[in-house]
């Protein structure tokens, strides 16, 4: 292909959402940061950042401080208290270099700070060393103290190159959503700390210190273990889960194995109790080129076990 030939390749300096109410700032940030490619998402306040956040989460989000209706601390507060964006960096945008905004700032979770007008050339460079610092957090789960999606990656391809037996079980919880919009989001962090304990306990009892425990994030979570011990774990995990879960919620609840949760138009749902369900991938009957091919397939079977009420695991049995 000729050097001058346009690509459909996609951004590769990381994805940032760009938070300021001032369109001509939002633009220049847009033009200048798709310059450096990134790949860049813009919203015009607090409230519209959220719900674009929750949606994917950003690796790095431009956050200016002075906004109406929600400034940079309350969004930043916010985003820490949800799981699902609690891994996003933040720099601050702000006109005021004032020590006491920046020492709130730290206070809430806001990685760095940007005094306007800013130079382009110093803002790149304070974004890539955020972002370096925020790859070398996400080998690790801040809630959880598990190997991140990094280290997760890094265990499934070795095993997969040293032509090793080993299963990969994928899991995530059944009505986790609800829970969260019922009890809040310091209830739905121990509710995933909980399963994080519960799966480690689990892999230590059934495997030993060869298991390998990850969270990918969110209520998601990956053990990597022996194939001919994957059925053994992924059962004692539901039996475990059923006979502990309870505990998470309220008396009235508990007794009535639902929650009540009312949506956008007032209506009141009613949920079953959190579950977890479990996809197996193993090297049993195929073998796997690529830790993405083994991810693939173990994401497709906890898929296919969703679809089941309650607490359920699927192992796949096809063969290459």
């Amino acid at each position: 292909m000729p050097d001058d030939e346009p690509t459909d390749a996609a951004p590769v300096g990381g994805a940032v959402l760009v938070v300021d109410d001032d369109p001509f700032i939002a633009r220049l940030l847009e033009i200048e940061l798709k310059a450096a490619e990134y790949d860049v998402r813009v919203a015009n306040d607090g409230v519209r950042a959220l719900e674009l956040a929750r949606e994917r989460c950003p690796d790095l989000m431009l956050v200016d401080l002075m906004m109406p209706s929600m400034d940079g601390f309350e969004l930043t507060r916010q985003l820490r208290a949800d799981s699902r964006t609690a891994s996003a960096s933040v720099i601050m945008l702000t006109a005021r270099g004032l020590s006491a905004d920046k020492l709130e700032g730290f206070a809430v979770g806001v990685d760095d700070y940007i005094v306007k007008p800013f130079d382009t050339p110093e803002l790149l460079a304070r974004i890539r060393s955020v972002l370096r610092r925020g790859k070398e957090m996400r080998q690790q789960s801040p809630l959880t103290g598990l190997p991140g999606n990094i280290r997760i990656e890094g265990e499934i391809e070795g095993r997969v190159r040293s032509g090793a037996r080993f299963a990969i079980l994928y899991a995530d919880l059944d009505n986790f959503k609800a829970f969260n919009d019922h009890y809040g989001f310091m209830r739905g962090d121990r509710a995933i700390q909980f399963t994080a304990d519960l799966l480690q306990d689990v892999a230590r009892e059934v495997v030993g210190p060869d298991a390998f425990v990850g969270h990918v994030g969110g209520d998601d979570f990956v053990i990597v273990c022996g194939a001919e011990v994957a059925e053994h774990v992924a059962e004692r995990i539901v039996e475990r889960f059923d006979g502990a879960v309870t505990d998470l919620y309220d008396e009235s609840d508990r007794a009535r194995g639902s929650i009540r949760v009312a949506n956008r138009r007032g209506e009141v749902q009613e949920f079953p109790l959190l579950a977890i369900s479990i996809g197996v991938a193993t090297t049993e009957r195929r073998s796997y080129g690529h830790f993405a091919e083994a991810v693939a397939i173990a994401t497709e079977m906890k898929s296919f076990t969703k679809g089941t009420l309650g607490s359920s695991w699927a192992v796949d049995r096809r063969t290459n």
